[in-house]
């Protein structure tokens, strides 16, 4: 049944479920909605203890758990911004990230302890509180506890296009940039994704393996469940046993992820064939989904997985095949309130069966990239159409395929990787005299970071010593798996690099 969402704050999300419902397991620990909302409301009383104001920025570096869920939803109900990063990332990736949107307070969950510790605190001096989760190591830290028993306030009224979370992307933009998502912007795609006639219930229990701080993770799994009032079994790291235990012993019934998560379990020769058997619905995006990894999964387990296309700066989701006959190999067709042209390099339609690049208009497209005019210019039109740098085409029925990227960017497990990105770590090497860096096949991640290195006349450079040095300065996903040393980088009279012949 189709549901309409009438608040313009996401915080009221988890509101109107009965009470008694579990709306997280965490942990192996039930949280009903009823508890839930006291949380929420102590946490927000707690950080309008510390001074967080509408509009403020609050850093989150959590896993998937109860602590993350209870955070967002308390920032937002404060009117200010929330702004997930990985918690796995290094110091120096967290210190340009936390420096870009001027945070006042930062929450912390342990498992990103040592990298925050090795921040240069003097270089974000916007900081005022840190909030650890768990346990006191950090001087002067404010621990979660104080928030919980912090006298609830009332959540802040505040206008559709108010920005509710900041993302960091390398969608349409190049280098990293946070990507600013309203209220209205979030809403949108959950109403549309509620509009489906596979739309998930109240009755589903949701797997939530997908990061939190990705787009992904954030609006169609933690979203779309609690604007349902369904269960969510979070999930901190995807093993392909235990996880397959968890959704036989949850009765999972809602099943999204990564294609790398459907890869694993369809090339796994021993798993029971019943271990699926309560899940109504599987969910695949972020990247493309192996025909034979589908095929697999619907031949011994019985699951159909639905394929989709979205990204970040569209709140996320463009297509789907929930709710209409799958297509092997394609996207699905647009959903409702969102419209879809495919252009030309000169941004015209091109005709019908040829390829184009996608462009999206609707009210799920962001904002723009934050303090970086430039390349929001780049990414929309003036007429608000998102250009998102991917090459389609689309069939009589309206299903679209994807087929190429504009773009040079890598995706690797459902992360977007930029090559500039790696290519400037790398860079900084002493002894890198110049370096290219592409994508390349890989039969679990979809594709894996490979770099061309030029050494500087007279320096040995060791193959594994710059791969652990891109893992101090770039999220794991980031880094090279291989790196080749070479006499040359090729470039083109202007001097941009050929990945083309690389490849």
């Amino acid at each position: 049944m189709a549901q309409t969402l009438v608040s313009s704050n996401l915080a009221h999300l988890i509101d109107g479920h009965a009470g008694d419902r579990v709306a997280l397991i965490s942990r192996g620990r039930p949280t009903t909605y009823e508890a839930l909302r006291h949380e929420v409301d102590a946490v927000r009383g707690g950080l309008a203890a510390l001074g967080v104001r509408h509009s403020d920025r609050v850093v989150l570096l959590c896993g998937n758990g109860r602590f993350f869920v209870v955070s967002y939803l308390a920032v937002l109900g404060l009117g200010a911004t929330a702004v997930p990063l990985n918690p796995t990332s290094p110091a120096p990736e967290l210190q340009r990230e936390i420096s870009v949107v001027d945070a006042s307070v930062v929450i912390v969950e342990p498992m990103a302890l040592s990298a925050f510790t090795a921040l240069d605190k003097s270089s974000i001096p916007s900081v005022k509180h840190v909030v650890i989760t768990e346990g006191s190591a950090l001087v002067d830290a404010v621990p979660f506890a104080t928030l919980l028993a912090a006298e609830p306030v009332p959540v802040v009224d505040v206008d559709g296009d108010e920005l509710a979370a900041l993302i960091f992307t390398s969608g349409t933009a190049g280098s990293p940039r946070a990507a600013m998502l309203s209220h209205a912007n979030l809403l949108a795609s959950l109403e549309h994704s509620l509009a489906s006639p596979e739309a998930i219930t109240a009755d589903d229990v949701v797997f939530g393996v997908l990061p939190l701080n990705h787009i992904f993770g954030l609006n169609v799994v933690l979203g779309l469940a609690l604007a349902a009032g369904a269960t969510l079994v979070l999930i901190q790291r995807f093993d392909p046993s235990t996880a397959a235990d968890t959704i036989r012993d949850r009765r999972v019934t809602v099943l999204p992820g990564a294609p790398p998560m459907w890869v694993a379990w369809a090339h796994w020769p021993g798993l029971d064939p019943d271990t699926f058997k309560s899940v109504r619905l599987g969910l695949s995006g972020a990247a493309k989904l192996p025909e034979d990894a589908a095929l697999a999964m619907r031949e011994r387990f019985g699951v159909t997985v639905v394929e989709g296309y979205g990204l970040t700066e569209a709140s996320p989701t463009v297509t789907t095949q929930a709710g209409i006959p799958i297509k092997a190999g394609s996207i699905g067709r647009v959903v409702g309130g969102v419209d879809v042209r495919l252009v030309d390099e000169q941004g015209d339609d091109v005709l019908d069966g040829d390829a184009g690049e996608i462009w999206v208009r609707g009210p799920n497209v962001f904002k723009g990239y934050l303090d970086d005019p430039e390349a929001t210019a780049r990414a929309l039109t003036a007429d608000g159409w998102l250009r998102t740098g991917d090459i389609a085409v689309t069939d009589k029925d309206g299903y679209l395929y994807l087929v190429d990227r504009a773009k040079d960017l890598i995706i690797v497990s459902g992360f977007n990787v930029y090559p500039a990105e790696v290519e400037a770590v790398l860079a900084e090497h002493p002894g890198v005299a110049d370096v290219a860096v592409i994508g390349v096949p890989h039969p679990y991640s979809g594709e894996a970071v490979k770099a061309f290195v030029v050494a500087r006349s007279g320096v040995h450079l060791d193959e594994e010593q710059l791969i652990s040095y891109c893992a101090d300065n770039l999220a794991r996903y980031k880094c090279p798996s291989k790196i080749m040393f070479v006499d040359e980088i090729p470039r083109n009279a202007g001097g941009k690099i050929l990945r083309r012949e690389l490849r």
